[in-house]
């Protein structure tokens, strides 16, 4: 929601613009055209160049990472074995609904300080089939340490579990490495919306090296959506072509932008993580329903929710505006808090 002078830290869509080669050679009446249901194979062979040892047949070109969730999720409730999932919590608020609508049942891990916490994992990990990471974090904005990426690997693979990575925001890391997890067992999700702000085209994937479940996905998409946005895989392949130099810019906008924010709430009394990746806050206050109606009737600021997350007592701020967005909506937050204090402690 913009205009009418809202400051809006809701979407968690990039403002930045896309690579501009993507909107090259859209002419081609083929574009327009129903297209392979697994997805263009110009462009999984492109995909297959940044997974070692990967092949286009084993990636599924997806309407966005949200169908690439929900048809890894269904194919999974058609495998032996438990039905529970194991989720991190908090979580992004669309995990719990999905595994529900594909008939498994969600089990939670609770994060601490924002990671994942080794010992309650693994106190849960043998009940379920499958977890999901989801790492740099929405809502948390928070990256796991590669040697819990690395162990949780190892353990899943011992114990036979399902890993659904969701790397949307892999590319939007601050200062540090990242470790993505790989194997038979894991699933990778992924999307250009994020790197390449190209949200509205609803382009996705889903890797994995399992052939046979790459074809159970399939099998189901044929009788779903069918083909995905013929026109936005082509724009996909053409970002993937673009220099490397716009990711590496648009990441520093993103870290100026978390710099900014995080330095902003902290000043005003906030608790919160400071962000590794993607481009989130989730601090803590008091009386968050009320914060929410106050800020926006009365300050024209939209935040969300912690609650939408599974964490009430937050609130998620995206920093996807430009600074002069950010600083304004800093001030608002300033005013909206004098005389509240208290709701920082």
């Amino acid at each position: 929601m913009e205009g009418n002078g809202i400051i809006s830290f809701g979407s968690g869509q990039p403002d930045l613009p896309p690579p501009k080669e993507i909107f090259r050679n859209l002419e081609n009446p083929r574009l327009f055209k129903y297209g392979l249901i697994q997805g263009d194979k110009r462009l999984r062979e492109a995909l297959a160049e940044e997974y070692p040892g990967a092949e286009a047949k084993n990636f599924v070109i997806t309407n966005g990472a949200s169908e690439a969730l929900d048809l890894v999720m269904r194919a999974l409730a058609q495998e032996p074995g438990s039905h529970n999932i194991l989720l991190c919590q908090p979580y992004y608020y669309s995990y719990p609904l999905i595994a529900e609508f594909a008939g498994l049942s969600s089990i939670y891990t609770q994060l601490k300080e924002g990671l994942i916490d080794l010992d309650d994992f693994q106190k849960k990990i043998g009940k379920v089939k499958a977890v999901l990471i989801n790492s740099p974090s929405n809502p948390t904005g928070r990256v796991e340490a590669m040697e819990t990426l690395k162990a949780i690997e190892a353990l899943t693979k011992k114990l036979g579990v399902w890993v659904i990575s969701d790397e949307v925001y892999k590319d939007l890391i601050y200062g540090r490495e990242n470790y993505l997890i790989k194997g038979r067992h894991v699933i990778t999700i992924n999307s250009f919306s994020k790197t390449y702000a190209m949200c509205g085209l609803r382009v996705g994937y889903l890797y994995s090296p399992d052939r046979e479940f790459i074809q159970k996905v399939v099998d189901m998409k044929v009788h779903t959506s069918m083909n995905t946005n013929s026109m936005g895989q082509a724009m996909a392949l053409s970002a993937m072509r673009a220099p490397r130099s716009y990711v590496k810019k648009q990441v520093a906008i993103w870290e100026r932008r978390r710099d900014l924010i995080y330095g902003g709430l902290i000043k005003l009394g906030f608790d919160l993580w400071k962000p590794e990746g993607a481009f989130y806050v989730f601090p803590k206050i008091k009386n968050v329903e009320r914060a929410l109606g106050e800020l926006y009737y009365k300050y024209k600021v939209i935040v969300y929710d912690g609650a939408w997350f599974g964490a009430p007592g937050r609130i998620r701020l995206s920093y996807a505006l430009d600074e002069k967005k950010i600083e304004e909506g800093l001030r608002r937050i300033k005013k909206f808090l004098k005389g509240k204090e208290k709701w920082l402690i």
